[in-house]
């Protein structure tokens, strides 16, 4: 944090009326313009895209790290941070033309496999960060989308290096697919996979995101409070024990401080204490799922998980929690049982078999797999949403 920064932080901790100061610095679904503790990783793949310094296409290669490692962050920082480097000031991040030059022009575009879940989508995702012109959302076909794609990649001098995140979770679209959809202009495309596994029958190029070491999750965290928090409302001994706790999971400590800070807020608390830390970690699911895989889900979705929550459903077998969300929410029972389903199919809430002193078949229950309170605070559904 260079002194401009420590200055703003002080000037808008005496204009807030609670310890939070900004509350995105504190979001584990918000990344940073240059993460923390992540430059080797960035350096190797410098090096993985080195040819594009030369005017030439580098050959495809994958990211991969544990869950928390910061993959998604280290991969939109790059990418931000090349298309900045290399395009024009006045063009939007990933439009990307080098100022002053008729040279290779080469565009860096990030597809987040949450939100972009068909070819359709990925097509408009990609056109819209490489062409100038205005990509309809409806009217047209996928077939045109491509067409606009492969034509605008004709040139030998438009080549585009396109990061495929999340390839490897429920539901999203995966590498093969993609590697399919680009196919009709590969010579003009490589690709990144990004995610906790290489694609299946990898052989290429493979650089490694270590899970954070406890010191390194210390910078993270003490880099987030120190722009998120107002001065004092964390002790530094608080931070550490955060990390360690966190076991080399960046989601997961961010989860917890944002969920302490959310609880001392309601409280009206003047610092996080020990109590609402506490709570802010029981809340935080062992082996979980990211919360920006629920945030990603569409807002009917999102709607059901948030009266979920605010269900009682632990002694509740799934048809009659189904019935309470549905009189909470004016969705079906049977609509909201489906949506349950669905969601325990994508590892978002899990089943969980109740006891039963019959022989027929054992009803179960759903209980959440991600952080609720920072779901909650950020749901697309909520009056405070972000």
């Amino acid at each position: 944090m260079n002194l401009e920064e420590r200055i703003a932080r002080r000037r808008s901790a005496h204009r807030t009326s609670g310890i939070v100061v900004n509350r995105n610095h504190l979001s584990p679904v918000v990344h940073r313009a240059e993460p923390v503790g992540r430059g080797p990783v960035l350096e190797q793949l410098l090096d993985a895209l080195e040819p594009v310094f030369d005017d030439e296409l580098p050959e495809p290669a994958t990211l991969v790290g544990p869950a928390g490692a910061g993959t998604s962050a280290i991969v939109t920082a790059l990418f931000g941070a090349l298309n900045e480097r290399l395009g024009e000031p006045t063009r939007t991040i990933g439009t990307t033309t080098r100022a002053g030059s008729t040279g290779t022009v080469t565009w860096f575009v990030y597809v987040d496999t949450r939100r972009v879940g068909s070819p359709f989508a990925f097509y408009r995702t990609v056109l819209s960060m490489i062409s100038p012109d205005s990509v309809p959302e409806s009217g047209v076909g996928t077939d045109d989308l491509r067409e606009r794609l492969c034509t605008r990649l004709s040139r030998p001098d438009r080549r585009a290096v396109v990061a495929v995140d999340h390839h490897d979770e429920p539901e999203t679209l995966s590498y093969d697919r993609v590697q399919e959809l680009v196919e009709p202009a590969s010579e003009s495309v490589s690709t990144l996979a990004v995610g906790q596994d290489e694609p299946e029958s990898w052989r290429g190029t493979t650089v490694t995101a270590p899970a954070y070491r406890h010191h390194e999750l210390v910078d993270v965290v003490t880099d987030r409070t120190s722009t998120g928090l107002t001065a004092g409302a964390l002790e530094h001994e608080t931070v550490r024990e955060i990390a360690v706790w966190a076991d080399g999971n960046a989601h997961d400590a961010l989860a917890a401080l944002f969920g302490a800070a959310v609880l001392a807020g309601e409280d009206d608390a003047d610092r996080i204490e020990r109590t609402h830390l506490e709570r802010a970690m029981e809340n935080v699911p062992d082996a979980g799922v990211h919360v920006d895989r629920t945030l990603s889900l569409s807002e009917t979705r999102q709607r059901v998980l948030c009266d979920l929550i605010a269900v009682d459903a632990v002694d509740q077998p799934i048809r009659e929690v189904a019935t309470e969300i549905a009189d909470r929410s004016g969705l079906t029972g049977g609509t909201v049982k489906r949506f349950l389903y669905e969601l325990a199919d994508r590892g978002v809430i899990e089943r969980v078999p109740l006891p039963t002193n019959g022989s027929g078949r054992r009803p179960s229950t759903v209980v959440p797999r991600f952080p609720t309170i920072v779901f909650r605070a950020l749901a697309a559904t909520d009056g405070e949403s972000s």
